[in-house]
């Protein structure tokens, strides 16, 4: 294909992803361009496509539904995928062939990857060590030959970018072309877009804040009030920082939109998945029967369980995380789990910020 056919051609933009934030992100996308949709479910992208109706929101009328991953990688070079951390790389399995060098990839995914030998990334006796654990950037390059790769975060509820609540996002990347490529489809006068060239430091500020927002769901749950939730999230805020130093980010990014912002946020809404998780948890539902009750996935869940093996790897004194590894997989109560962090006597240690410029 010659270049002036194809420069003729308008790209269109993909969504890899139909779930609550997908879809929200597509609808963003759509008052500017073309866009394309994609679930696997194939019942699914008819209903997209013939009742313009998906997650209690109105579908844009420049959004079309598909369910081939061929189709959407050669009609888009920029591409959003948006599918929890557990499907990601066998998405990108699948999508990979279809991939050029020139494809960009800005996700949002919230989660980690495990890719130990054998897969199994549950067995305690596994050391877990920065190589087997992969944020969804280093998943994308691990299996395509993309190069330009971004994250989205930031403190984006769905619901609230459904209903055109004001709101900001933090796209990172090494390539400033990826931001400023996001900033110019995602930004309008309602949503703000920020760049940070911290790729990983903001992909585990997102990661990591799910954390600590499950156990301000489970504050909430027992019926605390908001100086305890104040304690738990500056305390969260410097358990965050030095877990993602520890993983290779920046202190900057944890103090930032993507971090604290985000943290504030998810902490304080009960439209947070990982939120409802801990509220659900405190009042006395096990964790089997909250998760299959969801329809779409904590991923602060996981992260409790992959996390606490990071920082027990890595000696990080990651005490929120430890103690709802207890709470979540090892049965200790909520209120247990909360009493012990209380009366763990902790001086708060912020020695971090003196590396800061």
């Amino acid at each position: 294909m010659g270049m002036s056919s194809k420069a003729s051609q308008k790209k269109k933009i993909g969504v890899i992803g139909a779930g609550s934030f997908g879809t929200a992100v597509a609808n963003i996308l759509a008052q500017k361009e073309e866009v394309i949709l994609y679930a696997r479910n194939v019942d699914l992208v008819e209903k997209i496509n013939n009742t313009r109706w998906h997650k209690d929101a109105a579908i844009h009328p420049n959004i079309t539904g598909t369910s081939d991953l061929s189709y959407i990688a050669s009609q888009c070079e920029i591409l959003f995928p948006v599918i929890p951390s557990s499907a990601f790389r066998e998405v990108m399995k699948q999508l990979a062939p279809y991939l050029r060098p020139y494809h960009i990839l800005i996700h949002g995914t919230k989660g980690l990857d495990i890719s130990t030998a054998d897969g199994n990334s549950t067995d305690s006796s596994k050391i877990l060590t920065r190589d087997n654990v992969r944020t969804m950037s280093e998943v994308i390059r691990d299996e395509s030959v993309v190069i330009r790769v971004g994250c989205l975060a930031g403190p984006n509820l769905a619901r609230e970018l459904t209903d055109h609540q004001p709101a900001a996002t933090v796209i990172a990347s090494h390539f400033n072309e990826v931001i400023e490529l996001g900033q110019k489809y995602l930004r309008n006068d309602r949503f703000q877009v920020y760049g940070n060239s911290d790729l990983i430091g903001i992909e585990l500020a997102g990661v990591l804040k799910n954390i600590i927002a499950i156990a301000a769901g489970a504050l909430s749950g027992l019926g605390l009030g908001e100086n305890a939730k104040g304690l738990l999230i500056s305390r969260g805020m410097i358990e965050t920082i030095y877990l993602g130093r520890a993983l290779g980010g920046k202190t900057e990014s944890f103090l930032g939109l993507a971090g604290v912002g985000d943290l504030v946020t998810t902490c304080n809404s009960s439209l947070s998945r990982n939120f409802t998780v801990g509220f659900r948890l405190a009042k006395g539902e096990p964790l089997e029967d909250i998760i299959s009750s969801m329809d779409e996935v904590a991923e602060g869940v996981n992260t409790v369980k992959i996390v606490h093996k990071l920082a027990r790897q890595y000696k990080v004194k990651a005490l929120i995380t430890q103690t709802l590894h207890r709470v979540l997989f090892e049965g200790m109560s909520v209120k247990d789990g909360l009493q012990y962090l209380m009366k763990y006597p902790l001086n708060v240690d912020i020695a971090f910020l003196k590396n800061l410029q």
